[in-house]
């Protein structure tokens, strides 16, 4: 039997990565999505983006989103057979900052090293989006053969 899931382990998890895709409602309230690069800091994801994007807009008109986070899998020394992605999902509210408001920590993490130059944070925001409610998994925390099984592959866990 598997360990109850953690939030703890979540964040660990997220950490890893890098790549999520970021779920927004325009003005119309039609739904978008978009592929983003992000990092965490002190339990919060940013991003940045150029201010002039569409992104950008949607998320100030309204700061209600999503976050899906894939986490590739794979069979040791198999690499031909094809394993579900593990996934992280959850819900967040967002705030939208110039870059040049940003803590210097969080800018050189996003922009690894080229924040220096203020020039590259001209027209630049930073999302910062904070996880809400609860994180809904699937193949986190459990052995590859389990995936098979949604029951033992499905978690939630509060965002903590």
């Amino acid at each position: 039997m598997t360990q109850p899931l953690t939030s703890e382990q979540v964040w660990t998890e997220l950490k890893k990565e890098l790549f999520a895709v970021l779920g927004m409602v325009n003005a119309k309230n039609e739904a978008r999505t978009v592929g983003i690069v992000y990092i965490v800091h002190d339990r919060k994801i940013y991003i940045s983006t150029r201010t002039a994007e569409w992104k950008t807009r949607h998320v100030q008109n309204n700061p209600h989103v999503s976050i899906t986070v894939p986490i590739p899998k794979h069979v040791p020394f198999m690499p031909w057979i094809k394993i579900p992605q593990a996934t992280i999902t959850f819900s967040g509210k967002a705030r939208v900052f110039d870059a040049k408001e940003v803590d210097h920590e969080i800018l050189h993490a996003l922009f690894q090293g080229h924040e220096a130059d203020s020039n590259n944070l001209t027209g630049m925001s930073v999302f910062e989006i904070e996880a809400q409610g609860e994180f809904v998994t699937y193949g986190i925390g459990i052995p590859l053969m389990q995936m098979r099984f949604p029951e033992k592959a499905r978690g939630r866990v509060p965002v903590g």
